[in-house]
């Protein structure tokens, strides 16, 4: 995780969230919520994180939306990272789906 988020900063990646998932979910440990400031941004963002998993050795991380660069997702396994494009980050709010304590029924 520590590659990941001195990959981000590098590259000026902005809001970046770290969620911690470990107990929460099964799929991943953690999650990476962050953003660029345009498609391009997204993208040059998105390459070099890809290129230091790869320094790193993991071996074949899951990308998508590298092609429009609207929102890329890179699945590490232990570490899911959500690059968006701020408006369409502000669309879909991951953060508060994540983060948000679930609320117990209340008596009818």
């Amino acid at each position: 995780m520590k590659l990941i988020l001195s990959r981000l900063d590098d590259m000026k990646a902005e809001e970046t969230v770290t969620i911690d998932l470990r107990g929460k979910s099964a799929f991943s440990d953690y999650m990476i919520v962050t953003s660029g400031r345009v498609n391009r941004h997204v993208g040059a963002i998105a390459d070099n994180v890809l290129k230091g998993l790869k320094e790193a050795g993991v071996r074949n991380p899951h990308v998508e939306g590298l092609a429009n660069c609207d929102w890329v997702l890179i699945d590490s396994g232990d570490v899911i990272v959500h690059i968006f494009r701020p408006e369409v980050r502000a669309f879909y709010n991951l953060e508060r789906l994540w983060t948000q304590a679930p609320t117990a029924p209340k008596a009818v």
